[in-house]
This record gives C-alpha cells, sequence and structure tokens, in this order.
C-alpha cells in the first residue's frame, strides 16, 4: 500500500465522478479550496500556539503540504516586517484526516535582518510535524538574468484527472480517488504520474499548477498556498525512478522531509511550472529536488524532498 494516495472515491458528495466536460471537476476542485482555505483559518489560541481545522478527507494521512502550509502561516504571525525566505520541515508522525491539529511555535531570534522560528504542529499525542523557518526583510531584487521557459505552456496539456481515467484495473482506484476527491489546484502535465501508469524514467518532469480561483492579494497566504501545493507530485518521482520496480509492488512509500526556499513574491491563481527531478536513490531512500517558475520563466521558490521506500 502506498500512502501517498487518496482514499477510496465518495467525497464531496458527488454521486458520480465529476468530469472537466460538464464542470463538475471546476466545482469539486473550488470546494477543495474552500476546504483547504478554512484549515488555513489558523486561531490563536495565546502564548504562540494556534490551532488549525484538518483539510477535507481527501488522503489516509494528514497531507504533509496542510501541515507545512499551517507552520508557515503559524510562524508568520509571530514575525514583523519580515517575509518567509526558507523553511526545513520533518515529518514525523501521520496524523488523522478531517481533525484539527495544534501549532506551537517557538521564537528561535529576532535578528536585524533575519528572524528564526521553530514550530511543532501536533495532534493530540501525535508529533506530526517539526520545522524551522527563516524570515527575511531584503527586497527581491536585485536578481538573476532569467529567459522565459521554450517548452510548450500549459494550454492544451491533459488534466491530471484525464491520465486517472485510463489507468488500469489495478491503479483504477487510485486514479478515481484523484477524480472524486481533486486537490484544490488545477494541475496539468504531458506524462501521467508513475501511480497512474505512468512510465519508469530518470530526468525531469514537469506539471503546471494554479489555484482555481484568485483567493486575493495577502503574500503571506499565496506562500502559504505555494508551501502546500509544493508538496504535489515530488514523492511519486522516486518511484518512477527506482530501479526495482518489482519491489514497488510490496513497499509502503513515505516523505521524511520537505525543504522550501522562496525567491520571489507567488501569485498562485496563475500559471507555476513545477520541474521535478530524482537526485540520488539510496537504499530504500530517494532524494527529489524541485524548481517552481512562473508563467514567464522566473524562479519564484525551490524545493527538496527525501521519501521513504519501506517494505511491507
Amino acid at each position: 500500500m502506498l500512502h501517498i494516495y487518496p482514499v477510496s472515491p465518495g467525497g464531496f458528495g458527488l454521486s458520480t465522478p465529476p468530469n472537466a466536460e460538464d464542470g463538475s471537476l471546476a466545482r469539486a476542485t473550488e470546494s477543495a479550496l474552500d476546504s483547504l482555505l478554512v484549515a488555513l483559518a489558523l486561531e490563536p489560541m495565546g502564548g504562540d500556539r494556534f490551532r488549525a481545522p484538518g483539510e477535507g478527507n481527501r488522503f489516509d494521512r494528514v497531507f504533509g503540504g496542510q501541515v507545512v502550509a499551517q507552520a508557515l502561516l503559524a510562524a508568520s504571525a509571530t514575525v514583523v516586517g519580515k517575509d518567509p525566505d526558507s523553511l526545513h520541515a520533518y515529518f514525523v508522525e501521520a496524523g488523522i484526516p478531517g481533525q484539527p491539529v495544534d501549532v506551537l511555535v517557538d521564537r528561535v531570534r529576532d535578528g536585524r535582518s533575519v528572524s528564526t522560528r521553530r514550530v511543532t504542529v501536533t495532534q493530540g499525542k501525535r508529533q506530526l510535524l517539526v520545522a524551522i523557518l527563516s524570515f527575511h526583510d531584503g527586497p527581491p531584487e536585485p536578481g538573476l538574468s532569467e529567459t522565459s521557459p521554450s517548452d510548450p505552456g500549459p494550454d492544451g496539456l491533459p488534466l491530471l484527472q484525464d491520465w486517472a481515467r485510463d489507468v488500469s484495473p489495478e491503479q483504477r482506484l487510485y486514479g478515481l480517488s484523484w477524480i472524486e476527491h481533486p486537490p484544490p489546484l488545477e494541475i496539468r502535465m504531458d506524462e501521467p504520474p508513475n501511480f497512474m501508469g505512468g512510465p519508469a524514467a530518470q530526468g525531469t518532469r514537469t506539471h503546471w499548477m494554479r489555484l482555481p480561483r484568485d483567493v486575493g492579494d495577502d503574500p503571506l497566504l499565496q506562500a502559504a498556498l505555494l508551501a502546500y501545493a509544493s508538496d504535489y507530485l515530488m514523492l511519486d518521482m522516486v518511484l518512477r525512478a527506482y530501479p526495482d520496480r518489482a519491489a514497488l509492488t510490496s513497499f509502503a512509500c513515505f516523505s521524511l522531509d520537505h525543504s522550501l526556499w522562496f525567491h520571489r513574491p507567488v501569485r498562485l491563481d496563475g500559471w507555476h511550472r513545477h520541474t521535478l527531478e530524482t537526485q540520488a536513490i539510496s537504499g530504500f531512500r530517494g532524494l527529489v529536488r524541485g524548481t517552481i517558475r512562473d508563467v514567464d520563466g522566473r524562479l519564484v521558490a525551490s524545493a527538496m524532498q527525501e521519501g521513504l521506500l519501506r517494505p511491507s
């Protein structure tokens, strides 16, 4: 069983799978965004402690991107005059989806230009995530000159859910889950993910992503949404490149950590290109690197994630 996959179909009150043609997929995606925005509305509990609702039940465990985004927002609430610079998060235990979490911020240091925070996310007695975050007051300019991407844009590329409709009978449950429980993002890619029958391969793979609607100008919310979105499909790259294909049928798959560096302000209601590449596989661990660029080719963020394939 691969724990990166959603639970079985049946969410969002839909009696039939949504599809792009009749607009039901778009409505389901917006419903998922509504659920995420509720989860990102943190309630101050005093003493740099916050309570946050759980995102809608789409996976068999709390999605890592949810707790990373919640940690970022909680830490940001304790910092004045500085923007998120980087985060380094470790996933400690699996949480129960749909249930609230508690977020505790430790003010490690406030320097003249950099502030550092330690964040712990818990659910009951479970410690789900431990993270270190950095905030900086520097401007985004000057920066390296960057050219626009030469590869085709998202127009005309299949939706992630288009690939889900053509999976094998063995993978159909997972494929339908991504239709019944779509992410709160529109995702387009020219190659199916590994868990939807995509090829074994090395090298880069790109997907385009954006929110289904405008969510406003709040830069911290936009940064948190980018942190959330950056977690999608990274672990799948380890499966794509794993050299022992036969072993994948008896492995469970987990994200161990997630790191993100912010290079520019982001507006995730516009298209962004996330290019992923598996950097290393050593035994049961795989390291994946991601670069996130806006539609004009400017580097917005860089991501790293290590995944674990555990024999089941």
